[in-house]
This record gives C-alpha cells, sequence and structure tokens, in this order.
C-alpha cells in the first residue's frame, strides 16, 4: 500500500495506519528494547500480530523477559530492509510485555505462528498440533506479548524523518 498525501503535503492518519499495517503484515522480526541494571539491551523476536498486540516465545530466563517483567516497559522496533534512506520504512513503539497465560488463546496464537513460520513445524514432527507445553518442553520458551502504549510510523518516501504517532 503506498501512503499518499493530503492537501498540504502531510501524510494522513488513515494512510500511514494501513501503511503500517501492512508493514507488520510484512515483516517477521520484531526488535524489543529494554534497560535494567546492566544498561540497555534489545533481542530480535520472530511475532505474529494480533489484538493489537505483538506475540513471540522467548526464555523466561532471558535478559530482555526479565528486564521487562522488573520494570513493566519495553520498547520495539520492526523495519523494512533499505538500501536507501528514501527507502527506509519503519514503526517506533513503547509499550508493556507481558505473559500469556490463557490457555485458549494461547492455542490461537500457536496456531497462527505455525502458519505463518510453517519452519517451526520440523520442531515437531510427531505433534502435527504441538500446545504451550510441547513448546516449552522443545525450547524452554514461554508466549508473551508486546502491547503498544505508543505507535509511531517513519516512512522516508516523504522527507527525511517523516515520522507520526498513531493513534492503535
Amino acid at each position: 500500500m503506498e501512503a499518499s498525501l493530503t492537501v498540504n503535503g502531510t501524510l494522513t492518519s488513515d494512510d500511514m495506519r494501513e501503511a503500517a499495517i501492512a508493514l507488520i503484515q510484512g515483516e517477521s522480526t520484531l526488535t524489543l528494547a529494554t534497560a535494567g541494571e546492566s544498561g540497555p539491551w534489545s533481542a530480535p523476536v520472530y511475532y505474529v500480530y494480533a489484538n493489537r498486540g505483538f506475540y513471540f516465545f522467548s526464555s523466561p530466563q532471558s535478559r530482555h523477559i526479565t528486564e521487562a517483567m522488573v520494570s513493566g516497559k519495553a520498547a520495539a522496533s520492526l523495519f523494512r530492509a533499505a538500501d536507501s534512506w528514501q527507502a527506509i520504512r519503519g514503526i517506533q513503539m513503547q509499550g508493556t510485555l507481558e505473559r500469556v497465560h490463557s490457555v485458549a488463546w494461547s492455542i490461537k496464537v500457536i496456531a497462527m505462528y505455525l502458519k505463518r513460520f510453517s519452519f517451526a513445524r520440523e520442531f515437531f514432527p510427531e505433534n502435527p498440533s504441538p500446545d504451550l507445553e510441547a513448546f516449552f518442553s522443545r525450547f524452554k520458551a514461554h508466549l508473551y506479548t508486546f502491547r503498544p502504549t505508543a505507535f509511531y510510523y517513519i516512512d522516508n518516501r516523504f522527507g527525511l524523518g517523516t515520522r507520526q504517532r498513531i493513534d492503535w
């Protein structure tokens, strides 16, 4: 989806939101950022997007999880690979990180995850529909969600540093 300009030369919120959604659906890796006593940290994770949250699996002992659980805060970004400054498009967010406890919702997210990342099925050849316990047993990972509280879309096609907050 190509964003359009309004009469006064600014991007419309609806177009920015549509472009952001297209970017979310077209990419697969979210970079989470946290900060703790050891300083700032970032970690890339594969995600599925649903219900205004980015869902991913991670070890409960990983630095980004332990820091986010202590502070209650995290930041995240995703972007399309670009080979010129004009091609830079991305999303910057701040928000919260929480572990998913709902079994019913977890089953839905696992199904979305396996559909989006078919390579993950290779890890469960004997179990075509793995559940949370199977994921934890195999990867020592739990299901988490990053929920944005502030959301910014960046699109340099409309000028260096073109960035707009989007009501999400």
